[in-house]
């Protein structure tokens, strides 16, 4: 009887040494890929960046040329707009 209860505790220990592996490697992989998503999220939030600034300086390039349409000249008039009120607001801020 009591071999069949050390047989019982060292085929639970060994089990529980393969799952701990397991478990560790799992964590690993893990913290790769929460590093790898850290770097796609950062890669995206620069590629919205150049992608924006490119809308601004295509936008600009129609405007200069005179080859704004409807929608377009009036989402290039708000956007411009905006500008000018947030330079106002900056001139008011560094006024006081």
């Amino acid at each position: 009887m009591p071999e069949s209860i050390d047989t019982y505790i060292n085929s639970i220990k060994s089990k529980l040494q393969v799952l701990l592996k397991k478990h560790a490697t799992l964590e690993k992989e893990n913290e790769s890929l929460a590093k790898e998503n850290d770097l796609f999220k950062s890669n995206e939030k620069v590629l919205l960046e150049k992608l924006n600034q490119q809308e601004i300086q295509l936008n600009i390039l129609k405007a200069s040329s005179g080859k704004l349409e409807g929608n377009e000249k009036s989402a290039f008039e708000k956007t411009i707009n905006k500008y000018i009120r947030s330079i106002d607001k900056c001139i008011g801020l560094l006024s006081e």
